[in-house]
């Protein structure tokens, strides 16, 4: 059974970093895409980034400011956030395809974690 686990979240202040992490198993996922996503209380789950083999893609609100990385061996994903803004507040989600190919959709992602809490504070 494949499993998703993010950890990292927290209260940050605006400025501020947050490296969230998300952990695979039950499968690996080498060279396959994966991606964050994050909602906020009443909006829909929006794309953030996503990684495969060897590309990132990032939305537009994040470039800059966030990096995607993994480690293949351990099954890891990695968000390093940094210059947190109040907008960037959410639970966010690790989710991850059967396919290499970057989608910014949330329908092209098979599994997904539970989230983890971001909350900047101004």
């Amino acid at each position: 059974q494949v499993q998703l686990v993010e950890s990292g979240g927290g209260l940050v202040q605006a400025g501020g970093s947050l490296r969230l992490s998300c952990a695979a198993s039950g499968r690996t996922f080498r060279r396959g895409a994966m991606g964050w996503f994050r909602q906020a209380p009443g909006t829909e789950r929006v794309f953030v980034g996503a990684i495969n083999d060897g590309s990132t893609r990032y939305a537009d609100s994040v470039k800059g400011r966030f990096t995607i990385s993994r480690d293949d061996a351990k099954n890891m994903m990695y968000l390093q956030m940094n210059s947190l803004k109040p907008e960037d507040t959410a639970v966010y989600y690790c989710a991850a395809a059967d396919t290499i190919v970057l989608t910014t959709t949330k329908y092209g992602y098979k599994y997904w974690g539970q989230g983890t809490q971001v909350t900047v504070s101004s």
